[in-house]
């Protein structure tokens, strides 16, 4: 009897066990299936009484205030010439080729001067000549070409749409630190004419420079007691750019200055750290200089934060040049600057080794 007892206790145990297991697995199930239609329910919920929320179509949806090339209106339509500065050559590249593939209707053709090194000037003047609707510039016009726009019934304004960093390059195998912008003014001055005399080697210093109506980077704007003065006779004169790095590269003592996203890819150049007389010692480069031997592998990237912000000590605007005379060179130019600074064109300028627009 006392068997019997015991078996009947422990079968109503299994079966208060399986009961109460039972009951807590469909109070779960409960809770699992109403958690589930809250969280379906939720955007809704939430925006019936007016909140945000960050649901799938708002990750799609651009943020307020962002901007595409799609969203500009009043683009023309047709074909248009533009031209100048060679530092603008990878935006003509990789963001204008990508304007002109969201936006079909507009054709853009790059036209250079014949006759004159490409620059700022010589597209300025082609403008100020009707041979381009707009140009590409890496200075501010003058005033000269602003009194020769009035004669022909007309003026320029400029719209700035990026920041270019100067960068000052050596022939790899040239053992200098880095250079103070005061140094670097000396230098193309005549006043220091060795290495040794900002603590490099015994060898003597080979300026090269584009001439001045043809360069697109300048050295001595900011620093008005030097402003205009006269390069030194030992200064030689090269045609461009890739002819500068060409002689550099054969050249020991050689030194040349342009556009950081011109040279600072370069494999067969060094760019030197520069710094304000006082100031903070800031490299072109982002991150560590990549290698000579790993160079054509892992290009060297320009240090586009330190050039937006200015940190970097020298630095010139970029500027689409517009013709003001109320037609269609006016237009197109306008569309042009307002493409570059939306917020898609502002990206793209980065990623071409340029510093954005501040805003």
């Amino acid at each position: 009897m006392d068997n019997t007892n015991q078996r009947r206790a422990l079968i109503n145990g299994e079966i208060g066990l399986f009961l109460k297991g039972l009951i807590i697995g469909k109070v779960l199930t409960i809770i699992v299936i109403g958690g589930l239609l809250w969280w379906l329910l939720k955007p809704n919920l939430r925006a019936g009484n007016g909140a945000d929320s960050y649901t799938e179509q708002s990750l799609k949806t651009p943020f307020s205030g962002t901007s595409t090339f799609e969203t500009i209106p009043d683009v023309p339509t047709g074909s248009f010439n533009y031209g100048g500065s060679t530092a603008w050559a990878s935006i003509r590249q990789l963001v204008d080729s990508q304007i002109q593939s969201d936006r079909p209707e507009l054709k853009l053709r790059y036209v250079d001067r014949i006759k004159d090194s490409p620059s700022s000037s010589s597209g300025i003047r082609m403008l100020l000549d009707g041979q381009l609707d707009f140009a590409q510039s890496s200075r501010p016009f003058t005033n000269e070409e602003q009194a020769m726009a009035k004669e022909r019934g007309f003026t320029l304004e400029q719209r700035q749409v990026g920041v270019d960093g100067i960068a000052v390059v050596v022939n790899p195998s040239l053992n200098v630190p880095s250079l103070t912008v005061n140094q670097l003014q000396q230098i193309y001055t005549g006043q220091i004419t060795n290495w040794k005399q900002v603590r490099g080697p015994n060898l003597p210093i080979i300026p090269f420079s584009q001439r001045a109506e043809n360069a697109d980077t300048v050295i001595f704007s900011n620093s008005n007691n030097l402003k205009g003065q006269a390069l030194s006779s030992d200064v030689q004169y090269v045609y461009s750019t890739t002819e500068a790095v060409r002689q550099l590269s054969k050249t020991p003592g050689g030194v040349y200055y342009a556009s950081a996203r011109s040279v600072v890819p370069q494999c067969t150049v060094k760019a030197l750290p520069l710094r304000l007389n006082s100031g903070e010692l800031i490299s072109p480069y982002r991150g560590s200089a990549v290698s000579p031997e790993n160079c054509l592998n892992q290009r060297n990237q320009v240090n586009t934060e330190a050039i937006r912000n200015r940190r970097y000590p020298i630095t010139t605007d970029l500027f689409v040049i517009i013709k003001q005379n109320k037609g269609k060179e006016q237009q197109i130019g306008d569309a042009y600057a307002k493409l570059l600074l939306t917020s898609e064109g502002q990206k793209a300028i980065e990623r071409a080794g340029f510093g954005g627009v501040s805003k």
